[in-house]
């Protein structure tokens, strides 16, 4: 089955489940546990040797020992540490001390790990393929990840969870970090002692997870077949389901491993058998590839009637409802008998509330996050608004995200005709070739300044990137001035981009 035809078949938000690969894929400064391990013993010894006899010592059957060598590691960075105050970890020394001023008791060696992850840097290479990324989050119901970094939650501008707070959580726009993060050094599970204190008390965040894996389809990224967290989450979830239910069968079909395989450009997603010790052998779904931009392009098509991100604010609402807030519910209509696909669920002011659920103006205010994204899903709702002759609109754009556009043609003509309005005006820009220079001039005065800003890009003196920074940067978005120019930089940007439907692909 190809990979379209296997996403096509969801019903509703994926999770992505995330592992070390993610992060090697799109990070310079990542690590396998392998070697950030044998980093830290390097940094401390000058040398791999400490290292090899940690490995040589806990090795058994053919695998390391990982949380055995990080709990000797920190002993010994520990101890090296305070014998040194002031050497080469003197950073780290001090952070220490502070903390244990304040009562904060975190390990120099957990400082350490979060010092090399805190800060990321992306792959230059890798960078259009993570603006495909960024475009699934609309899409994406939760995320669930071992990594210590922080990358894959600021991508989708997620909520880090972790530890108890995974228990209390929303889990739309979430990400479960269940290995710790180096938002919180003190909760990270690296070492043997961590990893015995984190099963004791998984049972209540095991049932928390084991819920959305049962709803939801499932996306594994950053692991391969082989990964004990794999192997341990399938355990878990068959501990609980009978491999032979219905419910089983759901969780399998919904399973998808994505397993890297360089250079390889391949689409089609088979099914394999995984041994799980102490159980009969699963059968899940996995796709070998080094294709990530086709998945993700797949996912961020994915049509469901509802932005994950929508169902994060309603849940949000709900729970304020729960916990006794004085927010007014008002169900009309015999709800019982109203078909999915009639049902609006409308949250807001009770003085402005209206069909819409997104404002022309809102639109204008969220262009740049709306094209990103690919929203067609909420761009659909253009079709619900009557732009007036004397308004801007940027259609242009949200149209080659959204190519079913009803009233395309109309709102077309209407900002056709302001472009035409705005290029008849006089030049006042000079020869200027860049918006600051612009604001910089004080023989434009300030109330022309737009004008000069919109002659310069309509002739190509001013750069659209050099506009579209300006655009974001702008705290008012609601005046006339900046739905001038964003439609300048709409019209400019997206007029000549042939409009790409299902009927003429």
């Amino acid at each position: 089955m190809q990979i379209g035809e296997f996403i096509k078949r969801f019903t509703n938000h994926p999770v992505f489940f995330v592992g070390t690969g993610m992060s090697l894929r799109y990070l310079n400064n990542s690590y396998t546990w392998d070697g950030l391990l044998g980093f830290i013993c390097r940094e401390l010894k000058g040398n791999d040797e400490f290292f090899y006899d940690l490995k040589f010592k806990y090795h058994n059957n053919g695998e390391y020992d990982y949380p055995e060598i990080a709990s000797e590691i920190e002993s010994v960075f520990e101890s090296d540490l305070q014998s040194d105050r002031n050497g080469k970890f003197k950073e780290i020394n001090d952070q220490f001390y502070k903390n244990i001023e304040k009562g904060i008791n975190i390990s120099r060696f957990k400082l350490f790990v979060t010092s090399l992850l805190q800060d990321y840097k992306l792959k230059e290479e890798k960078k259009e393929e993570i603006l495909e990324l960024q475009k699934v989050r609309k899409n994406i119901g939760s995320v669930i990840t071992t990594n210590y970094d922080t990358f894959i939650e600021d991508i989708f501008e997620f909520k880090s969870l972790i530890g108890n707070e995974i228990l209390l959580s929303n889990p739309y726009g979430s990400a479960y970090k269940i290995h710790g993060c180096v938002k919180d050094p003190g909760k990270i599970i690296i070492t043997e002692k961590d990893y015995k204190n984190f099963n004791e008390k998984y049972e209540l965040i095991r049932a928390q997870l084991l819920s959305l894996f049962i709803h939801s389809p499932i996306i594994f990224l950053g692991y391969n077949l082989g990964d004990k967290n794999i192997k341990s989450i399938l355990k878990t979830i068959f501990t609980y389901v009978d491999t032979g239910s219905k419910i089983a069968e759901k969780i399998r079909n919904n399973f998808l491993l994505v397993e890297y395989e360089k250079n390889s450009s391949n689409t089609e997603v088979v099914e394999h058998d995984i041994d799980i010790e102490g159980m009969a052998t699963i059968r899940i779904n996995k796709i070998k590839t080094d294709n990530f931009k086709e998945i993700y392009g797949h996912l961020g098509d994915l049509s469901l009637p509802v932005s994950a991100m929508d169902i994060r604010k309603v849940q949000n609402v709900v729970k304020e409802i729960y916990a006794g807030g004085d927010i007014k519910v008002s169900i009309t209509e015999d709800i019982e008998t109203l078909r999915n696909g009639e049902k609006v669920l409308a949250i807001g002011s009770l003085k402005t509330i209206k069909y819409e659920y997104h404002t022309a103006e809102e639109m204008m205010i969220n262009y740049f996050k709306l094209i990103e994204e690919s929203n067609h899903q909420l761009l659909k709702l253009v079709e619900k608004h009557k732009i007036q002759r004397n308004q801007f609109f940027p259609i242009f754009g949200f149209k080659v995200v959204q190519p079913g556009i009803s009233n395309f043609e109309q709102i077309k003509e209407i900002q056709m005709g302001k472009i035409k309005s705005l290029e008849e005006l006089d030049d006042l820009g000079g020869n200027h070739n860049s918006i600051n220079s612009i604001l910089d001039d004080s023989t434009i005065a300030n109330s022309n300044k737009i004008r000069a800003i919109v002659k310069g890009v309509l002739a190509d003196r001013i750069q659209l990137p050099d506009l579209e920074q300006y655009l974001k940067r702008l705290t008012n978005k609601r005046n006339t001035d900046y739905k001038k120019l964003l439609c300048v930089y709409d019209y400019k940007k997206y007029a000549d981009i042939p409009i790409v439907t299902q009927s003429n692909v």
